[in-house]
């Protein structure tokens, strides 16, 4: 197997590195609450736990 014969400098590596880029977060709106949300995501909307338009769990009054 092939192995490099000097060390790759810092300005090499950090050239290849500069393509890396975050993509901004899609956000949509929950059918049933109308509320903006991060998409395919569950999130928290009056104590409840919604999930694709559903309720997946609700906050118990203890």
């Amino acid at each position: 197997m092939p192995n490099p014969k000097r060390r790759h400098s810092q300005q090499r590596s950090a050239k290849r590195r500069t393509h890396y880029k975050v993509d901004p977060v899609t956000l949509s709106k929950d059918s049933l609450t109308g509320e903006i949300h991060v998409r395919h995501r569950a999130h928290v909307s009056e104590g409840k736990l919604i999930y694709k338009g559903k309720v997946v769990s609700e906050k118990s009054p203890v």
